[in-house]
């Protein structure tokens, strides 16, 4: 890990913190919640060592990047400039992009907004969703899972941030980052998700303790509130995307999710992804499902280094 480079850079008003590797190609790598860019230490090292420049950065809210306080300064217009000024500052018209979780919603949203900019997208875990008009996206939450879906209860400013403070960082980094029940995703009633959430016994072998503690250490010194400001910015989001109502995903996008993601099991996304109607949505698409869970790119990280690999390789036509 010594050999990966650190910088802070200025994009859209912000200091972003970004891990950087390699030359080559642009591939620029997002991460979800609650993590960092050492979610990728993995796919950084294979994907520069096969001749790219790999960028990873922490996105606004996370690691060592910028946190601003109010939560509509993380809307997805937000989100997606961030990654836009960042391919401007390593000159780059285009860039390969990998996503996963609130990453692959950022992708897909970039993928749409400024395909110009993108050479091929990797999304991991998270498909393609056309806006419903109709609800926003809370309300329609609500109606399916109840209040007490984690994305419902990290809506109040400051329930989930004390919620989280009764334990320690490294158990709750356990609890999130080795989530495997579809069903911890709602709460019983009068309880608070990470209350919920199981603390696992064992480790499971893709991941040690002290890997745990370092998300545990970075988040002790950043705090929550910015990643679950992306939660808390859903509802603005839904009302900034209208004007994106109907679009579709032109350019070439592979899709990687393990078969017992807690989101692919979840509210017939299986279906949707296997059954034909995503990919009416994204013209150009590869799916791939594997033996794993939500964290797929650290559980089975050689797997899915090598997807990438293949995706950009055939992409770039070599």
């Amino acid at each position: 890990m010594s050999d990966i480079n650190f910088q802070r850079i200025r994009t859209n008003g912000i200091w972003m913190h970004v891990a950087e590797k390699g030359t080559g190609p642009l591939v620029v790598l997002l991460h979800g919640f609650p993590e960092f860019w050492y979610s990728w230490r993995h796919q950084i090292t294979f994907l520069a060592d096969n001749g790219y420049h790999v960028v990873a950065p922490d996105l606004r809210g996370c690691g060592d990047s910028d946190s601003p306080l109010n939560s509509s300064s993380y809307s997805i217009l937000h989100l997606v400039g961030d990654i836009v000024g960042l391919l401007d500052h390593f000159g780059a018209q285009q860039a390969f992009v990998v996503g996963h979780d609130w990453g692959a919603v950022i992708g897909w949203c970039l993928s749409t907004f400024r395909p110009d900019r993108v050479k091929g997208f990797v999304s991991l875990c998270v498909p393609f969703y056309q806006r419903d008009p109709n609800n926003k996206t809370i309300e329609s939450c609500r109606k399916v899972f109840g209040d007490d879906l984690y994305l419902c209860q990290f809506q109040e400013p400051g329930r989930a941030e004390r919620a989280f403070a009764r334990y320690d960082y490294l158990t709750v980094m356990k609890k999130f980052l080795l989530i495997t029940k579809t069903d911890n995703l709602v709460a019983p009633l009068g309880m608070e998700i990470i209350d919920y959430l199981e603390t696992p016994a064992i480790l499971p072998p893709w991941i040690t303790e002290e890997e745990l503690q370092v998300y545990a250490d970075k988040f002790q010194e950043s705090g929550f509130t910015g990643g679950l400001n992306y939660y808390r910015a859903m509802d603005l989001n839904w009302e900034l995307l209208a004007a994106w109502n109907g679009t579709k995903v032109t350019i070439p996008t592979k899709f990687i999710v393990g078969d017992k993601d807690i989101g692919f099991e979840c509210n017939g996304t299986r279906e949707y992804v296997t059954g034909g109607a995503f990919k009416r949505l994204v013209f150009n698409l590869e799916v791939v499902i594997l033996d794993g869970h939500h964290f797929i790119h650290q559980e089975k990280a050689q797997e899915v280094s090598e997807e990438i690999l293949s995706f950009i390789s055939k992409v770039s036509g070599n």
